[in-house]
């Protein structure tokens, strides 16, 4: 779920998550963890990188997911009633997860606590300085080594120009198509998201489509020197 900087639009934005958490159908596409996370597992363990942190874990899809395959897992975001089914979850599979409620601008986690850090479809919901502190945020939280694995939306996304221009590529329209309403959306293309991680090594860059036609989302693994 996003979290932004205390405003009108991050409240909006907690607010419509919030709700959507807490319906079966609402829940229904974010409960199995994208291939893209599976698929690092093996490198994760190979490289001992074990102490995990997902970042708007939602209704706790990829947090369960990586404790079943043995990482210690702390889960954050700020819906209550994600991190109310999340912590369920956690419980009816007996996985042992810290779960906790914050925003991606102001981690409250030590310097250095997380060997990786999972963020999927959550820090581009907030303009382009809210995505700026979040991603300054999870460089703070990273030890050196550690890996980031997220998705930031691009250009090539229809969505992208539609709506209402609140910042630079920030647009918020009254319904992009999935429910996502009424709160920014931060878009990139390759150059921009180079120049946002600039503070890292990128391990691996691709421009995708999601299961919605038009809905092109970069998937990014980058690592903190």
């Amino acid at each position: 779920m996003p979290s932004t900087l205390p405003s009108d639009d991050s409240a909006t934005a907690h607010r419509a998550w919030d709700h959507r958490w807490q319906s079966e159908s609402g829940r229904a596409d974010w409960l199995d963890p994208d291939p893209d996370v599976a698929a690092l597992i093996p490198t994760l363990k190979a490289r001992g990188l074990l102490r995990a942190l997902d970042l708007g874990c939602g209704v706790g899809r990829h947090a369960c997911y990586l404790a079943s395959q043995g990482l210690g897992v702390h889960g954050m975001d700020a819906s209550p009633a994600g991190l109310e089914f999340a912590v369920r979850q956690a419980k009816d599979h007996g996985l042992a997860i810290d779960f906790r409620e914050g925003l991606m601008t102001d981690l409250p986690y030590e310097d250095g606590s997380f060997d990786y850090v999972l963020s999927f479809n959550v820090i581009y919901h907030g303009d382009g300085g809210v995505v700026s502190r979040a991603i300054a945020e999870i460089h703070r939280v990273l030890k050196p080594g550690g890996m980031f694995q997220g998705t930031m939306l691009s250009k090539r996304n229809a969505n992208c120009g539609v709506g209402t221009e609140i910042a630079p590529n920030t647009f918020v329209t009254s319904d992009s198509g999935d429910g996502d309403k009424n709160h920014p959306h931060f878009y990139c293309n390759a150059t921009e998201l180079l120049r946002l991680f600039e503070d890292f090594e990128l391990l691996s860059l691709a421009d995708k489509e999601h299961s919605r036609p038009g809905s092109y989302h970069w998937h990014l693994v980058a690592e903190r020197p």
